[in-house]
């Protein structure tokens, strides 16, 4: 077996030619075209800074080099060197570093390291500027009226949409990285004063415990190593890119983890109810953010049991009232109605999956080749009843209807396996399916936060706040299931 490779907590050298050659062994100076060094000449020593092309802002470092070559002009020889240039650097953040392990980190991370020959040590600065985007609204959380601004991939940028809305003191957002190579920055935001600290402290231990070379799927590795999913499709965090939506969950008590080079960020902890809800909801009145509700709940049920539902009526005609006995395939194929509903269902995840790999400018001739060809075509030549493309189209539009995209994708796996129960054991294989599936979820724990709640257990008065979207000022109280350290949102009158 290959000895596992441990950090060098190797001081900086005093002499900066020994820190150029640990460079270029160990970090590739002079390989990396993107890797460089600048060398001064100031008092008579020699001053090195270190940074990587495409991660640094270059005006900042135009501005620090001017600043750092006038010491010449205005600075008399001293022995004090480091700290003459450490009071010339002009920027905000300049910290002190002892070890190599520190320049390397930092120096790959974006920001610049100044070493001085015979200090020591180093001054980080940082001046990073990653390539990214600006914030704009989220393509899966669009609002008719809101802000548009979502985060983006840089975490910075994202800490300062939160810190934006949320102005309060007791705001923390504790930084840390994460792989043995790929160090990626990982923030934890909460309230102090709010947010459960049991639950900040997990997390964190659980952060610090990751052993990973890299987290280059950023949010959705972090969520694996924090809750052990498995094979469990049902979604145990919330993932979301609105500022607004993630800073309403920080004053609800909610942790909130941000991965850089991720436009999400994870809520925690959520039930299944979290991932219903959607920020339409509350930019519009109560009574229109209660309909609004209403029909996404109806939308996503249809999602869930509307095939199985209607599939036992076509095996069990006779559980069919005299009105809708009209209900069932008119015509009849050679293939079973179970076999169509399976490869329709399929057929839509296709598209679905063509509509993610097609370029923009042909995503619309693609949709009306599947929407006029196939549809149409399939029904004529007897492949499809034309009931079966109309269930699996109010189905699928049932999906889309869900703002989680993880409990959508959950919700037809959930589907398909009722659909086999009910083909095998008819009626019985309804009951059975739909009474495994809530004791499956009722299970389900993310941090030790009942999935189904307030449903199971049943709390009557946060189970009416998931039924109708009361007013903000009247909503006072914070979940209870969260245990925040203070209960109440608003002040009372």
């Amino acid at each position: 077996m290959m000895e596992a490779e441990t950090k060098d907590k190797k001081p900086i050298p005093e002499s900066v030619r020994e820190i150029e050659e640990y460079m270029k062994e160990r970090v590739g100076l002079g390989k990396s075209f993107d890797l460089g060094v600048r060398k001064l000449k100031i008092l008579r020593k020699d001053v090195h800074f270190y940074y990587v092309n495409g991660l640094c802002d270059t005006s900042f470092i135009i501005e620090i080099t001017e600043q750092l070559i006038k010491i010449n002009d205005n600075e008399k020889l001293s022995t004090n060197l480091f700290n003459i240039v450490e009071n010339r650097l002009v920027h905000q953040s300049v910290s002190p570093i002892k070890t190599m392990d520190e320049l390397v980190d930092q120096v790959l991370s974006g920001l610049i390291c100044v070493v001085v020959d015979g200090a020591g040590e180093g001054l980080v600065v940082d001046v990073r500027s990653y390539p990214g985007r600006n914030p704009t609204e989220p393509d899966t959380e669009k609002v008719v009226r809101g802000s548009r601004d979502g985060f983006v991939e840089n975490i910075i940028i994202n800490t300062a949409l939160t810190r934006r809305r949320i102005r309060d003191e007791r705001l923390r957002f504790e930084i840390m990285r994460i792989g043995e190579r790929g160090k990626t920055d990982i923030a934890i935001g909460y309230i102090d004063g709010i947010a459960d600290q049991n639950l900040v402290e997990i997390i964190r231990k659980e952060l610090q415990a990751i052993k990973v070379d890299g987290l280059t799927m950023a949010d959705k590795t972090v969520e694996e190593f924090l809750l052990k999913q498995g094979y469990n499709p049902y979604p145990l965090v919330r993932y979301t890119e609105r500022a607004d939506v993630a800073a309403t969950h920080l004053l609800e008590g909610h942790v909130i983890i941000y991965v850089d080079t991720s436009p999400s960020v994870i809520i925690t902890p959520t039930t299944i109810f979290h991932h219903m809800q959607h920020a339409e909801e509350y930019r519009q009145s109560p009574g229109v953010g209660t309909f609004v509700r209403w029909v996404r709940f109806l939308g996503i049920a249809s999602s869930l049991f509307l095939l199985p539902i209607w599939f036992l009526f076509i095996m069990e005609p006779h559980l069919l009232p005299n009105k809708v006995s009209f209900i069932g395939p008119n015509e009849l194929t050679n293939i079973p109605v179970v076999v169509q509903i399976f490869l329709a269902d399929i057929g839509i995840e296709f598209l679905r999956m063509a509509a993610i790999h097609t370029p923009t400018a042909l995503s619309n001739a693609m949709g009306l080749v599947a929407a006029v060809l196939i549809g149409q075509i399939a029904i004529d030549v007897g492949l499809f009843v034309p009931e079966v493309i109309l269930y699996i189209a109010v189905v699928a539009i049932g999906n889309f209807a869900t703002p989680s995209y993880e409990l959508s994708i959950a919700n037809k796996l959930a589907r398909l396996f009722m659909l086999v129960l009910v083909a095998i054991f008819h009626t019985l294989g309804l009951v059975v399916g739909v009474t495994v599936y809530i004791i499956l979820l009722s299970r389900i724990r993310s941090f030790n936060t009942p999935y189904l709640w307030p449903l199971l257990p049943f709390h009557p008065k946060a189970f009416l706040q998931i039924l109708i979207r009361r007013a903000i000022p009247g909503s006072q109280i914070r979940p209870s299931i969260i245990k925040t350290q203070n209960r109440i949102r608003q002040p009372r009158q």
